[in-house]
């Protein structure tokens, strides 16, 4: 990098450069093993061809808040966190049903081409879809491995991956064991915190700062930022997945409606309900019998229920609080200029985003 200064946009470019060489020679080599598996191959690539990569970038400023300079072998370390979370998103699409990420076909059914017509062809795209999941972290602890940063630096880190996967597959279960079952506002933020904000903001970017390290007390610090800043940035997704324009999230807005899924969105909803008013929540969350026009009809009851109690005001409150407490913390710390500039622009990024 050229300077100091935070520049998002070049940062991008470095590591979708990384990640198209690095990801595209694994799907080569894939594809080379037999004809028939050039279709996962090309699921491999458009899984990381899109994204902010802000956890790449929460890495990379791990490590220069700990006082180390910029490489080209940091950034291929930095990127190997965009791998994790493209197989963290292939699973979890597969797991919600999502339909659209990034305004394409997710990877279960972008593969429905790949198996044909027999009968289990939707069982076995999904299967497809969950191997390209698991392939993108095999080869995330790869890209990690062969980043050119000195051996011992990495070994210092290899616990924090083994926690990093444990916390966001515990989330994961935690997501899929609270649907459906009665809202509440704290279980929310425990699966947003094991699902998303650790592995968003806090994991990377202690792992940068071990990769460097980082003292215990500047440890404790990118927690103290990272936690309450994930949780905004997953906050920050629930309101988005519900009132944002699908054209601009790339995503479809009645995935949390039709499968109820725990989000602290419909938790203060439920808390802020007098019984009447749940009473058309029961009638309308979860109902998997509607066509396109029926489903768009209750997503629009919901909402006017969640603006009627004033549940997304209650979430922007949140998200601010998590914000404001992020940079207390950052604040609090000992770190050069330009990385407290570079983090303070990245929490506003990861929580102020307009769709």
């Amino acid at each position: 990098m050229a300077s100091d200064r935070w520049e998002p946009t070049a940062f991008k470019v470095r590591v979708d450069e990384v990640l198209r060489e690095f990801v595209g020679e694994e799907a080569d080599a894939f594809a080379a093993i037999d004809p028939v598996l050039g279709s996962v191959a090309e699921n491999l690539e458009a899984a990381v061809a899109e994204g902010k990569r802000l956890r790449a970038a929460f890495c990379y400023w791990g490590w220069r808040a700990a006082g180390q300079p910029d490489s080209g072998a940091l950034v291929r370390a930095a990127a190997s966190m965009e791998l994790v979370h493209a197989a963290a998103v292939v699973h979890d699409d597969l797991i919600d049903d999502s339909p659209l990420r990034h305004g394409r076909p997710t990877a279960h059914v972008a593969l429905r081409a790949a198996v044909g017509s027999r009968p289990d062809a939707d069982t076995a795209a999904r299967s497809l879809a969950m191997l390209v999941g698991d392939l993108l972290m095999a080869l995330a602890g790869q890209l990690f491995a062969t980043s050119g940063l000195p051996a011992a630096y990495l070994v210092r880190a290899r616990p924090l991956w083994s926690l990093m996967a444990r916390e966001l597959i515990a989330g994961e279960c935690l997501e899929i064991l609270r649907t459906g079952a009665g809202p509440d506002t704290a279980v929310s933020l425990k699966v947003i915190r094991y699902k998303t904000a650790k592995y968003t903001v806090e994991q990377p970017l202690l792992i940068g700062g071990v990769l460097a390290g980082a003292g215990a007390r500047l440890r404790e610090g990118y927690s103290a930022y990272g936690l309450p800043l994930g949780e905004a940035f997953q906050l920050r997704d629930d309101l988005l997945g519900l009132f944002g324009d699908p054209d601009h999230t790339g995503k479809a807005n009645t995935d949390d409606v039709r499968g109820r899924r725990p989000t602290a969105l419909l938790a203060e909803t439920w808390r802020l309900a007098g019984e009447e008013e749940r009473e058309v929540l029961r009638a309308l969350l979860g109902r998997d019998d509607l066509d396109s026009e029926g489903l768009a009809q209750d997503l629009d009851a919901v909402r006017e229920v969640m603006r009627r109690l004033k549940a997304p005001d209650r979430i922007e409150d949140m998200i601010s609080a998590r914000v404001e407490e992020a940079l207390d913390a950052l604040h609090g710390l000992d770190v050069p200029t330009p990385s407290a500039a570079a983090l303070t622009a990245l929490a506003h990024s990861a929580a102020v985003r307009l769709f």
